[in-house]
């Protein structure tokens, strides 16, 4: 494996308010960090799917990084990983191989990469990503919409989990679900009458002024509780 992308929720109970600070203060820690090519950390909506609700329980943090072995050094040493751990109640950490990725985030594609293991070939669960930047005179026409894309992606087939992440509430959008396979994830986007209306919503209205939709083999799902 070349880069590796991880993605890492974060539960609490006792220490909310400190987590909601860590979204202005942790970062300008993470920016000299040995391998780390992109970074976010990220809010969460409330329920599993999108929502105008932000739920102050759950945090994540997005990572994109050389190696795995420059991930591994940083999360097991680095002061902020370590508070996060003190701090939180439970940690779920997804290792993520890039598999096609068109968009930007922040202006730039930070998912692209040279794919080492076929699709055809491969037997690990399916993940995507989607980002977006909300255009501010679109943002009760999209937000109106949210329902309807929640309950699809909700009925979905092959669907195992799904969280609505993002960066500043009610503008930088983004989500995460995880797929049985990409067999799943094509019989959704393509298939799925529902889906097809919110992309057809979507490009009428033009409610993003920037959008990424990545795909991943989910490489490793590993929870702990502290």
């Amino acid at each position: 494996m070349s880069t590796v992308t991880s993605l890492t929720l974060f539960t609490f109970k006792k220490n909310k308010f400190w987590a909601f600070q860590q979204m202005g203060t942790a970062p300008k820690k993470m920016k000299q960090v040995r391998g780390l090519q992109f970074f976010k950390f990220l809010g969460t909506g409330g329920g599993q799917g999108f929502s105008l609700r932000p739920d102050f329980s759950t945090y994540a943090f997005l990572g994109v990084w050389n190696n795995l072995m420059d991930y591994n050094q940083c999360v097991e040493n680095h002061p902020v990983f370590k508070n996060y751990r003190k701090m939180a109640a439970t940690e779920r950490e997804l290792l993520l191989q890039p598999l096609k990725s068109h968009g930007l985030w922040s202006g730039v594609n930070p998912f692209k990469n040279k794919v080492i293991v076929q699709p055809e070939e491969a037997n690990y669960p399916a993940v995507v990503i989607t980002r977006a930047t909300l255009r501010w005179n679109r943002l009760i026409s999209f937000w109106r919409s949210v329902p309807t894309a929640s309950k699809a992606i909700e009925q979905a087939a092959g669907v195992r989990f799904y969280k609505g992440i993002g960066e500043w509430p009610f503008v930088q959008q983004a989500t995460i679900s995880i797929w049985e396979n990409f067999d799943a994830v094509n019989d959704f986007a393509y298939n799925t009458k529902a889906h097809a209306e919110i992309v057809k919503t979507t490009r009428s209205k033009r409610w993003y002024k920037e959008d990424l939709f990545s795909r991943f083999y989910l490489i490793s799902d590993q929870s702990k509780i502290f």
